[in-house]
């Protein structure tokens, strides 16, 4: 029996000694589990704060690279602007404008700290001080066209127009030459404003004074006009601009219908002509003179059926809206304009009641769209009074001058073939107008005793051959 209880006792035992060793083992797994955890959490700390460490470096690092690349933008951004203002410049002064050419260059905040920018300037005033003041005043050509032949085979093809185009025109072809030649002789296109200079005391009265021009000694002034710059329905389909449009570069030119109804726009008259020309040489112009465009009124202007008689037409106001948009485009372009009267009138001849209704008309309905010009070019050269000049009064119609002043006109041109003819007068300014057209050029051509041409020409290199001759008288 009492073996039996110590072999009963010492199995209780065995299990009592295993379910210890049962539970140290759990123990043991449990700490080295915990020891696990924490060890694991530590790394995990670890490596989120190392993540958040590199990720700091990366940030700084891009934001280093940003600012550098900003540094640099903004470097390359100054260097650029700076090219440009020396551009814009060297442009004006090629143009004579030497004061506005070193004033652009000042412009710049820190101008003095870039020495391109002093070498320009110094260069703009070695220019300026070449330039001399022109004496000549009295002996200044003024040159003019019609309406450029664009197409001669439309122009000259025999029909009751050719005659008058032969007479009165001049080819593309013909002006290009004509420019380039005077552009070699040294010619360089001035304003009539910087001839004479029109001024305004307190009181309102007008005084003329000779202006001031400044050029190299090599070069010589001159004026360029063109008449009739309306593009008259009669001329459609005849091989010429039909209106002035201002193109995809901002400048003003030319848009041409063509036979099948499309439109084409180039040079195909004078104004982008002159516009090419002068980009390519702008020593042509002086201070961005171009020339001065006369216009009528009864067929509207620029092309555009502008009068108050074609309120009818679907595009009437469009045509209005456009035509004051590109002349805004001209003038800010350098070119001028001038009344050519409203009705293409022969300014002597009419009645003083007819000249005051034309004027009146031109003021109304010309003037609002073109702005307000204060020169007139005679249609027909026809004066209002002789050669003796407007202060003789027993010479000259003083009634219509008196209308004509009063309408805001002190610059007056008419025709003349000879090489210049000006009158500097109290309250007025007159100049005579060469015709260069194919009247004028063939007869200098055929007759050895005439030249009215050579000190601009070669009429023989010029006269384009494709018109029907002989011209009309």
């Amino acid at each position: 029996m009492k073996q039996q209880q110590t072999k009963g006792n010492r199995k209780y035992q065995e299990r009592k000694e295993k379910e210890k060793k049962k539970q140290a083992a759990i123990a043991v797994a449990g700490i080295l589990t915990a020891i696990a955890v924490i060890v694991t959490a530590a790394v995990c700390v670890q490596a989120v704060k190392s993540a958040k460490g590199k990720e700091k470096t990366t940030q700084k690092q891009a934001e280093e690279s940003s600012s550098a690349e900003t540094t640099v933008s903004n470097e390359e951004k100054e260097t650029q602007d700076r090219e440009k203002l020396i551009a814009q410049a060297d442009r004006l002064c090629a143009m004579y404008d030497y004061d506005k050419a070193i004033a652009t260059i000042q412009s710049y905040e820190k101008y003095s700290e870039f020495t391109e920018m002093t070498e320009a300037i110094k260069k703009y005033e070695k220019e300026k001080s070449k330039a001399v003041k022109y004496d000549n005043m009295t002996e200044i050509t003024h040159i003019f066209f019609h309406t450029l032949i664009a197409d001669t085979k439309k122009a000259f093809d025999g029909d009751e127009d050719q005659d008058g185009y032969n007479e009165v025109m001049t080819t593309i072809d013909e002006f290009n030459k004509i420019m380039e030649s005077m552009y070699k002789k040294g010619y360089v296109m001035v304003s009539i404003h910087d001839i004479s200079k029109k001024t305004v005391d307190k009181d309102g009265n007008v005084k003329m004074e000779k202006g001031e021009i400044y050029l190299p000694p090599d070069k010589k002034p001159f004026v360029l006009s063109q008449d009739d710059v309306s593009y008259y329905e009669y001329m459609e389909g005849d091989g010429f601009a039909t209106r002035i449009v201002i193109g995809e570069n901002g400048k003003p030119t030319c848009e041409m219908l063509q036979d099948d109804g499309t439109t084409v726009t180039g040079d195909f008259d004078m104004v982008p002509l002159i516009e090419s020309f002068v980009e390519k040489h702008p020593d042509f112009s002086y201070r961005g003179a171009k020339g001065i465009l006369a216009l009528t009124g009864y067929n509207g202007v620029l092309g555009y059926r502008t009068d108050t008689e074609y309120k009818k037409n679907k595009t009437y106001k469009s045509d209005v809206e456009q035509a004051k948009k590109v002349a805004q485009c001209l003038k800010d372009n350098g070119w001028e304009f001038a009344s050519h009267t409203w009705g293409h009138m022969h300014s002597a001849q009419v009645s003083m009641k007819r000249f005051k209704e034309d004027t009146d008309k031109w003021e109304k309905r010309v003037e609002t769209i073109l702005g307000e010009t204060d020169v007139m070019i005679f249609p027909f050269g026809e004066d209002i009074g002789d050669w003796r000049g407007y202060d003789k009064e027993e010479y000259v119609d003083m009634d219509k001058l008196k209308y004509l002043q009063k309408a805001g006109f002190y610059y007056f041109c008419n025709v003349d073939s000879n090489q210049y003819w000006i009158q500097f007068g109290d309250t007025y300014f007159r100049m005579g107008r060469r015709n260069l057209d194919g009247q004028r050029m063939y007869y200098d051509m055929i007759d050895d005793e005439v030249d009215k041409l050579s000190d601009l020409f070669d009429v023989n290199k010029v006269f384009d051959k494709r018109r029907p001759t002989p011209v009309p008288k």
